[in-house]
């Protein structure tokens, strides 16, 4: 990476290209294309996710301003609003669905021992979904309620690093539990949810491949106990139970026991009830869990914050699914920068920083790294002292 490269050249080298070529013959992407292909794409939607594009009219004003530096951008292409339209609509999603899943690979990877709170070897996820609202008018493929429409991101998230490992993206009508169908259950892993997802008969599909799963319990509950163990309430527990379920139906869909477990937590002033199939772990580790779970929230929150999914390009579903695919790469390429050139600021702060400095011929590892201004340990006074001290 050298000084003469934009910042926006020296980010492709983090990019598997002969990957991304991989997926796009696989779905013929650039059959009978012959000056905008594929990766054109790619880049001008990569670019418009890191630098808060509002529309693709706005797009192409900004990439004709740089045109001189497009090409050693690895943008061959002419950037035309209209060629930029027709590529999001009819270019199968799948390519940069597979390409993100690929980089997804290679972050879990990098973040393979990072630290998420709780000691623990084994593989931890949190499971969760986002909606995101549409206008009924514009999309009346996503409807959602009557007057409403919505899609919803489904998301297995693994809790090292942060990173999203199983993505669904769906009409709003689909209801949570329905993706615990599609899930590849990974033995021994941790998989930590909602209520949402509290359905007897396919929770006992991860007792069958001995995965463990961790849940909040309903306030109907219908259970009966069959065991307690002693807990120390000034961790917060208030209860370690061996129960079983009492429903004719509960029964039948999840026959074997269930460990319960109460926790009142001081900070929020809450009581929570935990349901696992896991006997093994203390109760307060179960306890925390699910707090970890939390991390899924602020990821939903920090790619609404920062990247362009509430507002869309275009208008179909291909077009939808594209630009949030894309979205998900930037995420996980973001990540990956930061841990192979081991850069001390968040995800959030490095987005902000290539926001601006995209076409700057500067080392990317300088603009990235925090450097002590001169005068940073200088004090001033907005008056005078009164006395020396």
């Amino acid at each position: 990476m050298n000084a003469g490269r934009v910042v926006f050249s020296q980010l492709l080298d983090f990019l598997p290209r002969h990957q991304f070529d991989r997926c796009v013959r696989r779905y013929g992407g650039n059959y009978r294309t012959k000056t905008f292909s594929c990766f054109d794409q790619y880049l001008c939607m990569a670019f418009a996710q890191i630098t808060y594009r509002q529309s693709l009219r706005d797009i192409e004003t900004c990439l004709r301003a740089m045109q001189p530096k497009l090409y050693h951008c690895g943008i061959r292409g002419n950037v035309s609003r209209n060629t930029l339209a027709n590529a999001n609509e009819h270019r199968d999603w799948r390519i940069y669905g597979d390409f993100a899943a690929l980089l997804i690979s290679k972050a879990r990877k990098l973040y393979a021992n990072q630290d998420f709170g709780v000691e623990l070897k084994r593989a931890t996820y949190a499971l969760d979904s986002t909606t995101i609202d549409l206008c009924l008018s514009l999309f009346p493929w996503a409807k959602f309620r009557k007057h409403k429409a919505a899609i919803k991101v489904h998301t297995l998230m693994d809790l090292r690093g942060s990173i999203p490992c199983f993505i669904r993206i769906t009409g709003g009508k689909v209801h949570d539990v329905n993706i615990l169908d599609e899930l590849v259950l990974e033995p021994g892993a941790f998989y930590i949810m909602d209520r949402a997802y509290l359905d007897f008969g396919r929770l006992y599909t991860f007792t069958q491949n001995l995965s463990t799963f961790i849940t909040k319990a309903k306030s109907n509950f219908d259970y009966r106990r069959l065991y307690y163990r002693k807990v120390d309430k000034a961790t917060g527990l208030r209860c370690d139970q061996t129960i079983r379920l009492n429903g004719f139906y509960a029964s039948q869909d999840y026959p074997a026991v269930l460990r319960r477990i109460g926790y009142f937590d001081l900070e929020t002033k809450k009581k929570f009830i935990f349901l696992t199939n896991n006997f093994v772990l203390p109760a307060v580790t179960i306890a925390q869990l699910y707090k970890c779970r939390w991390q899924i929230e602020i990821f939903f929150k920090w790619i609404k914050q920062y990247l362009r999914i509430k507002t869309f390009f275009g208008l179909t579903e291909n077009a939808v699914k594209t630009q949030i695919w894309i979205a998900i790469s930037v995420y996980v390429l973001v990540a990956i920068v930061k841990k192979e050139l081991e850069i001390d600021l968040s995800l959030g702060e490095i987005l902000q920083i290539l926001s601006i400095v995209l076409f700057e011929k500067v080392p990317i590892t300088q603009v990235l790294t925090k450097h002590l201004l001169q005068n940073e340990n200088l004090q001033f006074h907005n008056q005078l002292l009164l006395f020396d001290l």
